[in-house]
């Protein structure tokens, strides 16, 4: 059974000309039976012999811009947008232009922070960003001029809608651009930061269970000024802290909707290896990472669907596995006519979502 069947339809609705379509669709039909991003991974996958179909990758790369066909994944109704800030290693990269050193002071790498829309409890990526050391420290001159650049541009797209991030990501470099940007922003806190008044007093994150504590007006480590709101539920292990440059209990009520987002981005990672990106050259790595977002999309919404056949709601395997697992890990054994019902399901309905959000972008 081919799982990919109808891909060409999917991808036909995100790329207006047919021959460009039909050329990101052997890419990105590489990706997912690759299960990988990298160009010598996917060559071996594409039809034909691997070295011309390396250089054919490389000439689509050249020539195309697939990022604004992912900005079509955008849904301009949401009411948040999720992001996900990942450090990408490079220890082998160090002379790539836009590679610089992580949070650790001495892995070489850059960020790669993917945003997403949520939709029927998953979330759809539309767009993404990326900046390191050296792209923000590049000219004394103008510093964070390429970071303020690339955030700008998340500016543009999300308007007045809070970027929501989870835990691990409430970083110093990251939160400064935001507040620079003037974006609004939701983060769970990690354990650890220090936080002051507008006296320089240190202010202690202490709560009680059951209790709900509000702190106003807060600098983070002594640089951001944000509100931070606490709760601790009964049940719980310990209390959850959210800070916002919103209204505090604002805040805590949209991340508290991030919570119910499935955990898409570990399977862009685990399943889909987009870790292992690397490319020389800043920009066919940027569109390598549109292409394995739509990769992702596409193949996210038909394995959903098909999930939800398989493995009704509420069943355990419903829980285990994700739409994506199902797609690319699982040996299906669905009669064809019965995957050709489901595939055109799927199609009609991403073919929905596509044309709602093209007429707003």
């Amino acid at each position: 059974m081919n799982k990919f069947t109808h891909l060409l339809k999917f991808v036909q609705k995100l790329f207006d000309d047919q021959d460009t379509a039909c050329q990101a669709k052997e890419i990105i039909e590489g990706i997912l039976k690759a299960r990988s991003p990298r160009l010598s991974d996917i060559a071996r996958e594409m039809s034909g012999k691997e070295e011309a179909n390396y250089k054919r990758i490389q000439r689509f790369l050249a020539s195309h811009s697939p990022q604004q066909a992912l900005l079509r994944l955008f849904q301009e109704e949401a009411a948040f947008v999720i992001g996900d800030p990942t450090e990408m290693p490079r220890p082998q990269a160090k002379k790539s232009k836009y590679v610089g050193t992580l949070s650790d002071g001495k892995t070489s790498g850059y960020w790669l922070l993917t945003l997403a829309t949520p939709f029927h409890g998953r979330a759809i990526p539309c767009h993404f960003v990326d900046y390191s050391s050296k792209t923000i420290n590049d000219e004394s001159t103008s510093r964070n001029r390429h970071h303020f650049e690339a955030f700008a541009q998340v500016k543009e797209l999300l308007g007045d809608k809070p970027l929501v991030l989870d835990r691990e990501f409430s970083y110093l470099e990251l939160m400064e651009v935001l507040v620079y940007e003037e974006i609004n922003f939701v983060i769970c806190l990690k354990e650890g930061p220090k936080f002051t008044d507008q006296e320089g007093n240190l202010v202690t994150l202490s709560i009680c269970k059951g209790e709900t504590r509000i702190l106003n007006k807060v600098f983070y480590m002594g640089k951001v000024f944000v509100n931070v709101i606490g709760i601790w539920r009964e049940g719980f292990s310990k209390p959850l802290w959210v800070m916002t440059n919103l209204d505090a209990e604002q805040g805590l009520a949209i991340y508290l909707q991030r919570m119910k987002i499935e955990e898409c981005f570990r399977d862009m990672k685990n399943l889909l290896g987009l870790e292992k990106l690397m490319n020389k050259r800043r920009d066919h790595m940027e569109k390598m990472v549109a292409l394995l977002l739509i990769a992702y999309a596409i193949s996210l919404w038909l394995g959903e669907t098909l999930r939800s056949i398989l493995f009704p709601e509420g069943t355990r395997k419903h829980k285990v596995y994700s739409g994506l697992f199902v797609l690319l890990k699982l040996k299906l054994t669905i009669p064809r006519q019965d995957f050709l019902l489901i595939s055109s399901s799927a199609l009609s309905s991403f073919s929905h979502l596509v044309c709602n959000v093209r007429s707003n972008v």
